[in-house]
């Protein structure tokens, strides 16, 4: 099993949980941890500051496509990242855990 990280943002809570459940009852996920930040960014000719939500998705490599394809199809925003980072090493433990819950 190789394990990677998956991040994403959203534009409120509310979207970020709604996703991040449908993520684990289809067990694309094992986890995900997610975070209120500021974010600065170009859009549309000009530089916007909203409050998001980023979320740490965890998972193995074999979920990626289905994965990507399904925050796409939920994901609220027209241009949403979903950045796939791989995993150099994690410990045995984690590893495990994460291959029994997927």
């Amino acid at each position: 099993m190789e394990m990677i990280l998956v991040y994403t943002t959203f534009p409120d809570w509310e979207s970020a949980e709604r996703t991040v459940k449908a993520l684990l009852e289809r067990k694309l996920i094992a986890c995900a941890n997610l975070r209120e930040h500021k974010a600065l960014y170009w859009w549309e000719g000009k530089i916007e500051e909203e409050v998001e939500v980023g979320a740490i998705l965890k998972t193995e490599v074999e979920k990626w496509k289905e994965l990507r394809e399904t925050i796409e199809e939920m994901h609220p925003y027209e241009v949403p990242v979903i950045a796939r980072i791989e995993v150099d090493k994690v410990n045995r433990e984690y590893a495990e855990w994460l291959e029994k819950v997927l």
